[in-house]
């Protein structure tokens, strides 16, 4: 996996954690015990701090940026297939849908899911147990059953599926 230092600050990956060999960490990234991070995610910690905690998934093709402060991803967060996630704070088991964008300051709430598609715009405060829709995410309503599923065990289908590709993956030559 493509691991960079920048400025003598270098990616920090608990042993526990499976990182994709394509994904690439660049700079103060902070990688908590059974992190997932997938195929093609980029993490680049370059103004300040990247924290994904205990459990979290970014899965491929996702993007984290920082600005001078600290982007955190809580514990057992699922951030989708190609999401944006600049400089804001994802809730503990929150649940970022494929294809969102998560912008400057906002803060999504604990077991909150934004909906695929979804533009939380800078600042936007997305209350806990809510589903943020839209782009920009302007509706805000409280999980549904189906959400809540998802919500419940994303974390865990993710934290299995990591084993299954660290013990299973094996590049072709050819």
């Amino acid at each position: 996996m493509p691991l960079f230092s920048f400025e003598g600050l270098s990616p920090q990956i608990h042993p526990d954690a499976w990182i994709a060999p394509t994904a690439t960490l660049i700079g103060d990234v902070v990688i908590e015990k059974d992190v997932s991070i997938w195929y093609g995610a980029v993490l680049r910690a370059d103004f300040g701090k990247i924290v994904v905690r205990e459990g979290a998934n970014i899965q491929d093709n996702s993007v984290l940026h920082v600005n001078d402060g600290v982007c955190e991803v809580g514990k057992n967060v699922t951030v989708g297939h190609q999401c944006l996630v600049h400089d804001c704070t994802i809730g503990e088991q929150a649940l970022i849908g494929n294809g969102s964008t998560v912008l400057d300051k906002a803060r999504i709430g604990e077991r909150a899911l934004v909906a695929a598609g979804a533009t939380v715009t800078p600042g936007t405060v997305v209350p806990a147990e809510h589903i943020a829709m839209g782009s920009p995410a302007k509706k805000f309503v409280p999980l549904t059953d189906s959400a809540r599923l998802w919500v419940d065990h994303n974390g865990e289908v993710y934290r299995q599926l990591a084993r299954r590709h660290a013990a299973g993956i094996k590049p072709i030559e050819g």
